[in-house]
């Protein structure tokens, strides 16, 4: 089963959401601010991304700013996505053992 990351008051997560549901792709919704990721989880994800903490953190969020985490390493980042997911960089599309951070929206094809 398709998952989407997602957060309906970022636009680029709205339209991700929008392209599956106007593609007729089946998919469930993990609304990650409510209902925040484990460690396991997150690693997981970041694993099937190929991506390491600092390439999916929100750098420009004010939070990430405002918790000095400028110069945090791979696991403090990891925590601290943990502890405030709206670091957490979206939309995240996951498909098996695939995913991509659907910015562009085209990037959703990739794990089709």
């Amino acid at each position: 089963m398709i998952q989407i990351w997602h957060n309906s008051r970022c636009s680029k997560s709205r339209a991700a959401f929008n392209y599956l549901k106007d593609n007729g792709i089946e998919f469930e919704t993990v609304e990650y601010l409510k209902n925040p990721p484990s460690k396991e989880e997150l690693q997981a994800v970041l694993k099937k991304l190929n991506m390491k903490p600092g390439e999916l953190v929100r750098k420009k969020e004010k939070l990430f700013k405002e918790l000095g985490l400028k110069d945090a390493n791979e696991d403090e980042l990891l925590e601290a996505m943990i502890s405030n997911p709206k670091l957490i960089e979206r939309p995240i599309i996951v498909n098996n053992n695939k995913a991509v951070v659907a910015r562009p929206l085209e990037k959703i094809e990739e794990v089709l």
